[in-house]
C-alpha cells in the first residue's frame, strides 16, 4: 500500500508526482493539478502532499502519510469550499499561513482544491505569494482546467493534467476499497460515467441510486408542457431538499459553536458589536446551500444528458457500450420515439440549463425551460 493507491488510472500524473517528491531538482514551489471531475484531483494532491511530508517518498502507512491524507497533518492545509466562491478574506489567511516555516513535516503544503472558484480580485491577490513563496512552501492548486485559472496564476505553476479514468478501473477501485461485487461494481462505475466520488458515494448510499433512477425516469414522464413543468418543480424541490439534508446538521453545529464562542446563549438578544459575527455566518450558510443546491442539480442534468448519450448511440447504431445499462429499455423506447437530431437538441437544452444556472438564473426558470425542451415533439 502506498499514497498513490487511490489515484485511479492515473499512471503518467503519479509518476510525475511521485518522480518530484523523491527528487528535490524536480520540485517547484507550485503546482496546477487539473481534470475532469471526477478525474480525481483532490486525491492526487493529498497524495502528493503525503508523499512530500513521507520520509519514504509516501509509504502509505506511516504518521505523516496517514495524517496527510485525512486532512489533519500540521503542515497540510486544505481548503475545499461549499460556497459559490473562495472569498478574498479567505485566501488572504492562506497567504500568511504560507509564510511560516514548517512545523513538524518537511514541506507547508497548501491544497486549494477549487482555484476556479476564485474570482479575477481574488486571484490576483494570490498570485504575489505564488511568484514569492518562502523555499519551504508548496502550493497545490486543483481546478478542472488550466482555462479556469487566470493567466498570471497558471503561467506560475507547473501543470499535471488527468484524464477520465477507464470504467474497469474505477470499478476495482469499488472492490477493492468498498467491497462491492464485481458485477455491481461495473455497472455503478458505468453509471458514474467513471466520476470516482460518485461512483462511491452511489456504492455506498442506495438512497442516491434511487434518486438518480427518478432523475433518469422523467423523460419518459414529460408527455406535454404540464407534465415538463411539473418535472421541474419536483427536480427543483429535491435538490433544495437534498441540499437541506445535506447542511442542517452542520449550520446548527456551527451556529451553537459560534454562541459558545461568543459567551451568549442561542435564542437570546445579542448585542450590536456580535450580531455582525452572527449575520456573517448566515450569510456564509445561505451560500453554502446555494452551492449544494446548484451541484445537485447539476447532477442530475449530466445524469439525463448520459442518458440522452445512450437514446443518440441507440438510433445511430453506434458500437459503444450503455452508460446507463440498467434502463436499457427506457433508451429503446426513447429512441424509437424521436429522432437523432431531436436528441441532439434535447442535449443542447440540457447544456442550456447547466450554462444559465452557473450564471445565477433561478433554478426553477431554468428547469422549466430545459424540461419543456424534452416534451415529445408531435
Amino acid at each position: 500500500m502506498t499514497v498513490w493507491d487511490d489515484v485511479v488510472g492515473q499512471e503518467g500524473v503519479v509518476a510525475t508526482l511521485r518522480s518530484a517528491a523523491e527528487n528535490p531538482a524536480e520540485m517547484t514551489h507550485a503546482w496546477l493539478i487539473t481534470g475532469p471531475p471526477g478525474s480525481g484531483r483532490s486525491n492526487a494532491a493529498r497524495a502528493f502532499a503525503a508523499a512530500l511530508q513521507c520520509p519514504d517518498g509516501g509509504c502509505g502507512h506511516c504518521h505523516a502519510c496517514t495524517t496527510a491524507l485525512a486532512g489533519t497533518h500540521a503542515d497540510v492545509t486544505i481548503v475545499a469550499t461549499e460556497k459559490v466562491s473562495i472569498a478574498i478574506d479567505e485566501v488572504r489567511q492562506l497567504i500568511q499561513l504560507a509564510q511560516r516555516a514548517p512545523s513538524e513535516g518537511r514541506w507547508r503544503v497548501i491544497i486549494v482544491e477549487d482555484a476556479d472558484r476564485m474570482v479575477e480580485r481574488t486571484s490576483n491577490v494570490l498570485l504575489k505569494a505564488i511568484e514569492e513563496p518562502p523555499e519551504r512552501t508548496v502550493w497545490l492548486l486543483c481546478a478542472p482546467s488550466p482555462q479556469d485559472v487566470v493567466v498570471t496564476i497558471r503561467s506560475r505553476c507547473r501543470s499535471v493534467v488527468l484524464r477520465i479514468p477507464s470504467v474497469e478501473a474505477v470499478a476495482r477501485l469499488l472492490v477493492e476499497r468498498d467491497g462491492v461485487a464485481p458485477d455491481v461494481a461495473e455497472v455503478i462505475a458505468r453509471a458514474a460515467q467513471s466520476h470516482i466520488g460518485l461512483a462511491r458515494r452511489l456504492a455506498r448510499d442506495p438512497e442516491a441510486l434511487a434518486r438518480r433512477a427518478a432523475v433518469l425516469a422523467v423523460p419518459a414522464s414529460i408527455h406535454g408542457v404540464g407534465d415538463a413543468v411539473i418535472a421541474a418543480g419536483d427536480l427543483v424541490e429535491v435538490g433544495a431538499a437534498e441540499a437541506k439534508a445535506a447542511t442542517d446538521e452542520r449550520n446548527a453545529a456551527e451556529r451553537i459553536d459560534l454562541f459558545r464562542s461568543l459567551g451568549a446563549e442561542d435564542g437570546k438578544v445579542l448585542p450590536p458589536t456580535l450580531r455582525a459575527q452572527v449575520r456573517q455566518l448566515e450569510e456564509d450558510q445561505k451560500r453554502r446551500a446555494t452551492r449544494a443546491q446548484r451541484d445537485v442539480l447539476d447532477r442530475a442534468m449530466v445524469d439525463l444528458l448520459s442518458l440522452y448519450r445512450d437514446v443518440l448511440v441507440m438510433q445511430l447504431g453506434a458500437d459503444v457500450e450503455l452508460v446507463n445499462t440498467t434502463t436499457a429499455a427506457d433508451v429503446r423506447a426513447l429512441a424509437a420515439a424521436s429522432t437523432p437530431e431531436q436528441t441532439i437538441r434535447r442535449m443542447d437544452a440540457i447544456g442550456v440549463a447547466r450554462t444559465r444556472l452557473a450564471s445565477n438564473v433561478a433554478p426553477l426558470l431554468a428547469m422549466e425551460a430545459m424540461t419543456i425542451a424534452l416534451r415529445p415533439q408531435g
